[in-house]
């Protein structure tokens, strides 16, 4: 036998042993309270696309309103109404690439104080983020930071998220 067809021959249960590998590509939530509104971790193995979904910002309540008329937070509404509005555009940029919102493995919140409460309202980020995670639609939730910023780009902001999610090949 020649030392070509030798090596050939040779490597083939290292090329089988390689299909399984990748099929077993995967993402585990890992979720040790079930009651718990977040996950504790989210695991990416190896052979999973990812998505990392840029930090988005709320639309405004009167979308035919110029921007240049949008001058406070009023126009964007309360916490937990930009919130529901940020996850939904998040939901849009992940559906056109082949994604949900079930994909998604982690979520960072920016939150600025809301100018009425004169504290960040952390309560309301939690209750637009329910309008998403823990559904009948989406049962999963997500890995999750939040943290109070002093300000984001602009004063009519009180949110911002950034979003990773994965799937299977």
């Amino acid at each position: 036998m020649r030392a070509c067809t030798k090596l050939i021959l040779a490597a083939l249960p290292l090329a089988a042993l390689a299909l399984p590998l990748q099929a077993q590509a995967q993402v585990t939530k890992i979720k040790s309270n079930p009651q718990a509104l977040i996950l504790d971790a989210a695991e990416v193995k190896a052979g999973t696309d990812m998505i990392f979904v840029s930090g988005q910002l709320p639309a405004p309540l009167d979308p035919a309103k110029p921007m240049s008329e949008l001058k406070s937070p009023d126009d964007f509404g309360d916490t937990k109404t930009q919130t529901i509005s940020v996850l939904g555009k998040i939901k849009t940029v992940l559906e056109k690439q082949g994604y949900t919102m079930a994909d998604i493995v982690k979520l960072t919140l920016f939150v600025a104080a809301d100018p009425k409460l004169g504290k960040l309202d952390f309560a309301g980020a939690n209750e637009g983020f329910k309008q998403f995670f823990g559904t009948a639609e989406n049962p999963t939730t997500v890995a999750r930071s939040t943290f109070q910023v002093a300000a984001l780009v602009s004063p009519v902001y009180l949110i911002e998220i950034e979003a990773i999610a994965a799937k299977k090949k």
